[in-house]
């Protein structure tokens, strides 16, 4: 059991790692309130989150 958490919890700071990098401090937030949102079951917090994920991920297709 203690290997499994160890694994999910390095898999998440992999991903969050790799979205800050890739689309900076506002796409940590927006993990941030994703992930928030669904521990907290705030529709709210998890919409607006995955809607800033969103628009980071499709802004350069969008722009072009």
């Amino acid at each position: 059991m203690p290997v499994l958490v160890l694994l999910s919890a390095a898999f998440v700071v992999g991903v969050e790692q790799t979205v800050q990098w890739k689309y900076g401090t506002t796409g940590a937030v927006g993990l941030l309130l994703l992930s928030v949102g669904v521990k907290a079951k705030s529709p709210a917090l998890s919409s607006v989150g995955a809607v800033i994920l969103a628009l980071l991920a499709t802004g350069p297709a969008v722009s072009s």
